[in-house]
């Protein structure tokens, strides 16, 4: 799986790029300093330190509550849910590379799963139909979105706000007339089999899988996709230029109007397998689905490594800070914190983690280290 990928700036002028050597010996000539670069220590990669955490966090939940580590208690439910958040954090990814926002990311998992279900109610699709369906609807917004951005020139978190509103009440709308306000009723078959069953219920004579839950391959599936696009395909290196510097991609002759469209459509995408996977898990389309996607959508990549401001992306990161969120929210639940304690201690422990990566990256930065 691809950890990180980062565009090098084009060339104006040129449709080729800047190689990262050459740039870097080019900053070596104007600095006076070697710019061959240093090799990346391990206390600079911002992957070994997620798993550092990761690892610091699993021992000391399962020192306090030894519960932690039961595997249909915690583990199976828990990676359930770190599969659904962290396919919302890849579709916040997708338009983070451009330097953008998807605040609607949660509003359009909402219409996605709004729109499979419906599709099976009225039409009885089977379960991978309704997946498509779902995710096409989901890429339709998310074009819209990326359209009106391109088109205009509105800032994409304005742009994301106003379509999140608009969307609010056209699912309680549509929920509404076509269900009385309550879920669809019929569920198409399998996906009660998404929800229960784990790969521990397949075997082969004696051979039984792991305890596994159905939903984690499509979650690494879908992260092997998006890691192979922003690392081979030339829309992903396209899309990371256009973030990384809009008018020099531009007179690179990149279409940068397309790449932010499509940039967005990916993320409705995404949103729209994130709210099927959570429909799954939650066992019923309905009206709240994606309600709780947007901080979780921000924090995976961010806690990656995946840049704010565009022109990089961390897809192994983005899993790894989806796996972490989860595991200090089922921690802290098993410890039995109440729900608004729970929602601080969490905001606290994230907050911490972010400030020790950043300290991380001053450091880095200070030694000569490009992490």
């Amino acid at each position: 799986m691809i950890s990180k990928t980062r565009a090098d700036p084009p060339a104006p002028g040129g449709s080729g790029t800047v190689p990262a050597a050459e740039r870097d010996d080019e900053m070596a000539a104007a600095t006076g300093k070697s710019g061959r670069a240093t090799r990346i220590p391990l206390w600079a990669n911002p992957r070994i330190g997620l798993t550092v955490v990761l690892i610091a966090l699993v021992v000391l939940f399962t020192a306090l509550r030894p519960a932690f580590l039961n595997t249909r208690l915690t583990l199976v439910p828990m990676q359930a849910d770190i599969s659904v958040y962290a396919v919302a954090g890849l579709a916040q990814l997708s338009v983070l590379s451009l330097g953008h926002m998807n605040m609607a990311v949660g509003r359009m998992a909402a219409m996605s799963a709004f729109a499979a279900g419906l599709a099976h109610d009225r039409l009885g699709t089977p379960l991978i139909v309704d997946l498509l369906i779902g995710m096409a609807a989901g890429a339709l917004l998310g074009a819209l979105a990326g359209l009106l951005i391109a088109r205009t020139g509105v800032n994409s978190f304005v742009v994301t706000l106003a379509l999140d509103f608009a969307l609010v009440g056209l699912v309680s709308l549509l929920y509404s007339r076509f269900t009385n306000g309550v879920a669809f009723p019929r569920l198409p078959a399998g996906m009660s089999d998404l929800r229960y069953s784990t790969m521990a219920d397949y075997c082969a004579g004696n051979l039984c899988g792991p305890p596994i839950p159905l939903v984690v391959p499509v979650a690494l599936a879908a992260a092997l996709a998006v890691g192979l696009l922003f690392r081979w395909s030339r829309l992903g290196r396209e899309i990371l230029m256009t973030g990384a510097n809009g008018k020099a991609a531009q007179l690179s002759g990149i279409p940068v109007r397309a790449r932010v469209i499509q940039a967005h459509a990916l993320s409705g995408l995404l949103a729209g397998l994130g709210g099927f996977l959570l429909a799954a898990n939650g066992g019923a389309f309905s009206a709240s689905i994606g309600d709780q996607f947007l901080l979780p959508s921000f924090l995976a990549p961010v806690l990656g490594g995946t840049l704010l401001a565009g022109g990089a992306v961390s897809v192994l990161g983005t899993m790894l800070g989806a796996t972490i969120t989860q595991v200090i929210y089922k921690g802290l639940n098993l410890l039995q914190f109440p729900i608004d304690q729970l929602k601080l201690y969490i905001g606290l422990v994230l907050l911490v983690a972010l400030s020790l990566d950043r300290l991380r990256h001053v450091v880095a930065e200070r030694r000569g280290v490009r992490p």
